[in-house]
This record gives C-alpha cells, sequence and structure tokens, in this order.
C-alpha cells in the first residue's frame, strides 16, 4: 500500500504540474491576445482620427507629414536611434550606412536666409565646375532657393547618375551670378581621408578612420601596406577614430581582425528575441598581431569605433588613449514598411569580448520630467581584461591613457556658430590664389591682425557661464523679491564678471588662428587637408601616442595588470 499512495503521489503531482503549465499558459495566450487587442484597437483609432481629420479640418492637411511627425512622437518615448526613415531621407541614411550617394558633391550652409556652398567633395562635379565654397547658390534647375532649408536643397541636388541640373551661383566678394551645368554622378566618400609616416623616425603609421562604411576595413588595410612599403621598420600604428559615428558592425570585426587572430570574439548582440543573440568573430587573416597598437578616441567616438576600442583593450591588443567614448551599445537593424520607407529599430545590445555592454544611457527608465539618466558609478560592473586589467561597462570605453578634453572657449563657439570664422576663410580665399601645403599652412600675426579688424564691427557678444549663473541669480531673486536687497553687491559683481571681447580674443588668441587656419586650409585642400593641418597641432592625444609606441617599456607597462 505504501507503494501505491507514493505512486499515486506522484500522479497527483505530475497532473498538478500539467494543470499549472495550462494555466501559465494560457495566462501567457491571454496576455498576447489582450496585447494585441490593444495594438488593433489603437490602430483603428488613429486610422478614424485620420479619416475625420482629413474629412472636416477646416484647411487642407498633409498627410505625409503628419504622418510623419504621429510616428517621429510615438518613437520620441524610445531610444533617440529608432526612427523612421521617409524616402526624402533615403539618400541620407545610404550616405551614412555605405559611404556614398548619387548627387554632386557639395554640403551647404544657411547663412542668413542664403543657401552656401559650406564645403566641397574633392574632385566631385561641384569641385569640377568651378564653384568654390563660400559661393552662394541662387536657384537650382529655375528654381529659387533663398528661405529654404538644407534638407531642402538636398532633394534639389540628388538623382540619377547622368542626369544634369543647372545651378546658379553668386560669388560672395564681386556679387557676380554664373550659371553651371553640372552632372550627377555616383560620389564616394572615402573612410580613410588620410595615413601618413609619423614619429621622429618617420616610422609610425598613422590611419585616420572616419566611419564604418563597406570595405572601410580594406582601406585600412591598403593605407596600412602602402606605408609598410615605404617604412619596412614600422614601429607602431596608430588608428585614429576621434570623431567616427561608428556604422557598419561586420567592418568594426574587420578592422579588429587586422591587429587580432582568425577565429577571436569580437562582439556579441543580445536581444528580446533570440534572433538577435550573435557571436561575431574574426574569419581573416590578421595584417599584423604583434606590432604596437594605440586607438585615438574622444566622446565623439561612438557605436562601431567602441567595438574596435573595447575589443583592443579586453584582448590587451592596444592602448586606448584620449577620451571616454560616446558610450553607444545599442545594435539597430532597418526593416522595409514599403514605398521606399523603412524604420530602423534598436534590436539588441551589443558586448565586448569581456562580457560588458558599453551603453550609457538607460531609455527603458526614464525620469518624470521625460530625461534619461547615465549609468550611475555605484550600478557599474567590473570586468577583467584577457591579462587581469579591471575594465567598466555601462559608461563607453574609458581609455588606458586619459588626456583632458578641449574643450572650445566661448569665444571661438560664437565665431563658430556666427559663421564669422567660415567668412573670414572665404575672404582670404579670394585674396590669396595658392597658399603653402596643408601641414605648414599656418596664419601669419598680420593675418590675425587682419582678422581682427574685419571683425571690429561684427556682433559677437557672449555671455560667459559665470555671466549666465549670475543672471540666474538675479531672475530667481526677483521672483523672490530679495533682488532690491542685493542690488548694489549684483552690479558691482556684474561689472567685475564683464568681459571685454578685445581681450577675449587676445586671450584665446592660439584657439582662433587653429580653426581660421583649419578652415582656410579646406578651400585648397578639401577635408583631406583639414585632417593634415589638424596633425600639425598640438595634438596631445597623438603626441601620447607617439611617445607610448616609441618606448616599448612605457607602452608594455600600461598594459600589465
Amino acid at each position: 500500500m505504501k507503494y501505491v499512495k507514493r505512486y499515486s503521489g506522484r500522479i497527483g503531482s505530475a497532473m498538478a504540474t500539467a494543470l499549472c503549465l495550462l494555466q501559465l499558459n494560457a495566462a501567457a495566450q491571454d496576455n498576447e491576445t489582450d496585447k494585441y487587442f490593444e495594438i488593433s484597437k489603437n490602430l483603428e483609432i488613429y486610422s478614424n482620427v485620420f479619416k475625420e481629420l482629413n474629412q472636416y479640418y477646416v484647411d487642407p492637411i498633409e498627410p505625409g507629414k503628419m504622418v510623419k511627425t504621429g510616428v517621429d512622437a510615438m518613437l520620441n518615448d524610445l531610444d533617440p536611434y529608432t526612427n523612421l526613415i521617409t524616402e526624402a531621407e533615403a539618400e541620407d541614411y545610404e550616405l551614412q550606412t555605405t559611404g556614398k550617394y548619387s548627387g554632386v558633391g557639395v554640403a551647404t550652409r544657411v547663412i542668413d536666409g542664403n543657401i552656401v556652398i559650406a564645403e566641397l567633395y574633392e574632385n566631385g562635379p561641384v569641385a569640377r565646375a568651378g564653384i568654390k565654397a563660400g559661393d552662394i547658390i541662387v536657384s537650382i534647375d529655375g528654381q529659387k532657393v533663398k528661405g529654404k532649408d538644407s534638407d531642402d536643397i538636398g532633394l534639389l541636388m540628388r538623382g540619377a547618375p547622368g542626369s544634369k541640373l543647372t545651378m546658379v551661383v553668386r560669388n560672395p566678394i564681386t556679387q557676380k551670378e554664373d550659371s553651371k551645368s553640372i552632372m550627377r554622378e555616383e560620389i564616394k566618400i572615402s573612410s580613410v581621408p588620410y595615413s601618413c609616416l609619423l614619429g621622429s623616425g618617420n616610422n609610425i603609421a598613422y590611419v585616420c578612420l572616419s566611419q564604418f562604411t563597406p570595405n572601410c576595413a580594406r582601406d585600412v588595410r591598403n593605407a596600412l601596406d602602402s606605408l609598410k612599403k615605404a617604412q619596412p621598420e614600422l614601429k607602431g600604428v596608430v588608428l585614429d577614430l576621434r570623431g567616427n559615428p561608428g556604422g557598419l558592425l561586420d567592418e568594426a570585426v574587420n578592422v579588429c581582425n587586422l591587429f587580432i587572430d582568425k577565429g577571436q570574439l569580437v562582439v556579441s548582440t543580445k536581444g528580446k528575441n533570440k534572433e538577435w543573440d550573435k557571436q561575431f568573430k574574426t574569419n581573416g587573416m590578421p595584417w599584423d598581431l604583434n606590432i604596437p597598437l594605440t586607438v585615438l578616441m574622444n566622446h565623439g567616438s561612438a557605436s562601431a569605433s567602441e567595438i574596435v576600442a573595447g575589443t583592443t583593450q579586453d584582448l590587451d591588443r592596444g592602448v586606448i588613449v584620449g577620451t571616454r567614448s560616446f558610450g553607444k551599445g545599442l545594435v539597430q537593424n532597418v526593416r522595409s514598411l514599403g514605398y521606399n520607407t523603412r524604420l530602423k529599430v534598436t534590436t539588441a545590445k551589443y558586448y565586448t569580448p569581456s562580457g560588458r555592454c558599453i551603453q550609457a544611457l538607460d531609455y527603458s527608465h526614464r525620469n518624470d520630467d521625460g530625461s534619461v539618466s547615465s549609468v550611475p558609478d555605484s550600478l557599474k560592473k567590473m570586468f577583467k581584461t584577457k591579462m587581469g586589467r579591471v575594465v567598466y561597462d555601462g559608461g563607453g570605453i574609458e581609455p588606458d591613457v586619459k588626456i583632458e578634453d578641449e574643450n572650445l572657449s566661448p569665444l571661438a563657439i560664437t565665431l563658430l556658430t556666427k559663421n564669422y570664422i567660415f567668412e573670414y576663410a572665404t575672404k582670404y580665399y579670394y585674396n590669396h590664389p595658392t597658399i603653402a601645403p596643408a601641414a605648414d599652412f599656418a596664419l601669419s600675426e598680420s593675418d590675425f591682425n587682419d582678422f581682427e579688424k574685419w571683425l571690429s564691427d561684427k556682433d559677437y557678444s557672449y555671455k560667459t557661464e559665470s555671466e549666465q549663473l549670475l543672471a540666474g541669480l538675479k531672475e530667481t531673486a526677483e521672483k523672490e523679491k530679495y533682488f532690491d536687497n542685493v542690488k548694489g553687491e549684483y552690479n558691482a559683481l556684474a561689472a567685475k564678471l564683464f568681459h571685454d571681447k578685445k581681450q577675449d580674443l587676445i586671450k584665446n588668441r592660439q584657439e582662433v588662428m587653429q580653426l581660421l587656419a583649419n578652415e582656410i586650409v579646406s578651400r585648397y585642400y578639401y577635408q583631406r587637408g583639414r585632417v593634415i593641418n589638424k596633425l600639425k597641432r598640438d595634438d596631445e592625444d597623438l603626441k601620447k601616442a607617439l611617445l607610448l609606441l616609441s618606448n616599448s617599456k612605457d607602452y608594455q607597462s600600461v598594459l600589465k595588470v
């Protein structure tokens, strides 16, 4: 009987378990049914609202614009990387992901309502037509453009390769107008705008990688091969990822593969759906497994840049130099919605080889005001590199060798945002047919004095941070009825804090001269010239990287526990 009772108990337990599973499954199905009912119900409400507005609203509505506004509002509750890509925005998306698009090879900016040529792509259709940066676009194919924004102009200039457009431009100095016939073509933006040999013995390979577009790893390898051929006794490599916003995940893996062996885990992704749980490993032969490597990064280094930096750090393959990276550990996938419209949606998070996620902001938990907070230091988890060095998740990649941020002064920011640096560069260009090579060019004292004179009748006033805080204090004191009691002290402090624009220009002379020189160089040597000219500045990141690579003992000491 005891045996029977024991057996019966097992049957009862099994039945109870089965019943519990059935109940859980039914509950899950009910929840799923409720969820889909909510979706269906609200889609119908949305559709009905749209129909009613179209039928009865007093003024005509713009369906496309209204839907885009509604979808954007819906996506605002998610992360900033999940967004709708309309047909009009498809070209911009292609440029970001492939580094190429069909157009005329130009970037524009709006100055005083005018559409101005901001930058030309070297050997692009607009550059070959003789149009210069600083020229003002009057019309495109007979359509006046003043008052339009840069997005509208982009749509007018893009089109099928081989198609033509007529652009009327006005010289900013002579005000003479000229009509140019330009043929559109496929524009390819180089992912490696510059590479060279640096160091006291010209034995350090420097490669600047600006974006992770298709075949960018091949471009980096070709640059390294070329530098190796010129200098067989290379002592190290500097890979510059500063300001690189990322791009293709596969290309990040391929760039890592240049310096780490085949079959090595670079990054893994984990999402809500199991289909996004993947591991990405190197699958090719490396360029060099042993050459000392430094990777430069800053707060503008994001996504794929952080994969490369994080993998290099986790595997102790090289030294990371600069400032903390951006902290984007989210993976996006593009889904077609029809009518050449797409949804770029975050599907997973990625993790470096040590297992850390470098996402800095938690978009799943928002504050009461809708803002998003960074992961606090207290919640960051500790991980270890291959050799046992301690690293942390939750906030980008922390460099092995940290260099203090170089923030622009308020004066420099004002001169840039008010386009005074840009406009003076235009003036300088038309007054100087040629300049020194990009690596050697620098403004003279007389050039700076001329800029100072040119600037004298222009408004470049701004409030310092201290003045802004003081103004906030005054506003609060007035609201609380205390200001009359402290008015005298306030005015005295305000007078002491008042900054002299001329003195600020003198104090920030070096910074302003560098910004001017870099903008001027771009007029003669394009984007490549900008990179070359920046390298000759007092670049603390690069200087430290070169010192490490020239001293094996110092380099190895950074990688030790």
